[in-house]
């Protein structure tokens, strides 16, 4: 049988638009949907056209956003002792080096993203087996291996954006809150898309950025109109 639509769903279908918006008018549209009364995320999905299975084509990196995403992270820094206070003063719940990963190795896993310094990197790379299905291992390409430790903790912990390419050529990251002001979530979605644009590779033929789409966590989605400014023939 087919699925009973709501009266959530109705309403939100009325306002679904046939066409593809700019973004200042695909923020507007999305706030007109019907959602849940607590304050969703608002997530971005971008379709490229890259080939995940070629290593220079399997896109990773982050992004610190003008406007912030409205969570702050639960970051751990893997680092020397003399490192540590400041990375704790920056914001990091726990700092230090083979004691970090001794309590990780019984069990701790209260943390949403891990950064380390490079030298740190080999007794780190005892906790591959456990970080790594979790996707917490860190690495140089999304910035989380750095040699400064409290400026990576600082700007992860306000909520620096990770993003990868998945297996079909998406990349899927959080642009913000429903309550931010409109202007806000048009500034982040702009400086997404434009970041990744950026980071193109050269092997990538044809088509680059295919299709964008903006949804809160409950709520349909809108696509969004963007105009590459280098897209190849």
């Amino acid at each position: 049988m087919p699925k009973r639509l709501t009266k959530r769903d109705r309403a939100n279908g009325a306002v679904i638009p046939r066409n593809v918006l700019p973004p200042a008018e695909a923020v507007a549209t999305l706030k007109k949907y019907t959602g849940p009364k607590f304050d969703q995320t608002v997530n971005i999905v971008m379709h490229l056209g890259v080939d995940p299975a070629m290593a220079d084509q399997a896109l990773r990196g982050s992004i610190s956003l003008p406007k912030g995403i409205g969570k702050a992270k639960r970051v751990v820094a893997f680092c020397a002792s003399d490192v540590a206070p400041e990375a704790l003063a920056q914001g990091a719940v726990k700092a230090g080096a083979d004691e970090l990963v001794a309590e990780i190795e019984k069990g701790w896993m209260d943390f949403d993203v891990a950064v380390a310094s490079p030298d740190m990197m080999r007794i780190v790379s005892k906790l591959g087996k456990v970080l790594g299905p979790k996707g917490l291992m860190p690495s140089p390409k999304a910035g989380t291996v750095t040699t400064n430790i409290p400026q990576a903790v600082k700007e992860y912990a306000a909520g620096k954006v990770e993003y990868r390419t998945d297996k079909g050529g998406n990349i899927h990251a959080v642009i913000g809150k429903m309550s931010f002001p409109d202007a806000d979530l048009v500034v982040n979605l702009e400086y997404f898309v434009s970041a990744i644009e950026k980071v193109r590779p050269s092997t990538a033929k044809g088509q680059y950025v295919k299709k964008i789409v903006v949804s809160g966590s409950m709520t349909p989605g809108v696509q969004v109109k963007f105009t590459s400014v280098a897209e190849a023939v």
